[in-house]
């Protein structure tokens, strides 16, 4: 559930609030300033320093391109590292005792393991129990895969809260202006089907992070450096 904020100032800098927008899942605000403010002040440093120039908005390659190296340079020097796991799970089976209704034996007669339970799930940037994700210019369906690795972390107690960054829809003003070297505007490169705030959006709507509180971010035109 999308969770209301009483001044997203007591939150967030205030130089922020034009370059990017927000929504809080699950109070993931208030989880980042109260239990993870170094943290949180390491990640609003990192948006504090985007700029983004045109060269970087015609640039091919999605998650390849240099957008997401702006955010490597700032937060693996802080000790941000991309994290992944795999897991099997064990299941033990238990024995009712004899007459003895709702009782159990204290040893299992069978156990079996679940290879792959958990299979390969990796995050962009972890630090304590703080995840990070930017998503620039992928197939939307990768918001699936980041919400359920995050999920994951959080029902394995490998993270409180998650942060997913994202454009946002007013970007698509300067994509239908722009053009790229062949002359085709770039509305036509950053689709409907891309990662962006709307379809992260009715993800999160519909709880496809599970527990895990999502502090949804997207960049505004504010972060564009126009020639």
């Amino acid at each position: 559930m999308k969770t209301e904020m009483k001044d997203i100032r007591d939150y967030i800098r205030s130089s922020l609030l034009d370059k990017f927008e927000f929504q809080n899942y699950g109070h993931a605000l208030e989880i980042l300033n109260e239990a993870f403010p170094k943290e949180w002040c390491e990640i609003q440093d990192s948006l504090d320093r985007l700029s983004i120039s045109i060269d970087d908005l015609k640039a091919a390659g999605g998650n390849e391109t240099a957008i997401p190296k702006k955010f490597d340079d700032v937060l693996y020097p802080l000790g941000w590292r991309e994290i992944r796991i795999t897991g099997d799970l064990l299941v033990k089976i238990y024995p009712r005792r004899a007459n003895q209704r709702g009782r159990f034996d204290d040893k299992p007669i069978d156990e079996k393991i679940l290879k792959g339970y958990i299979d390969g799930h990796n995050i962009d940037f972890i630090k304590d129990k703080v995840a990070f994700d930017l998503e620039w210019n992928s197939k939307d369906q990768t918001f699936d895969r980041d919400l359920l690795a995050m999920r994951t972390y959080f029902d394995c107690g490998l993270i409180e809260v998650g942060i997913i960054v994202t454009r946002s829809k007013e970007l698509n003003d300067l994509f239908k202006v722009l053009v790229d070297e062949k002359g085709k505007p770039l509305i036509s490169k950053y689709g409907a089907s891309t990662t962006w705030m709307g379809k992260l959006e009715y993800r999160l709507k519909s709880r496809r992070n599970g527990g895990c509180p999502i502090l949804a971010v997207g960049i505004k035109k504010a972060c564009v450096k126009e020639d």
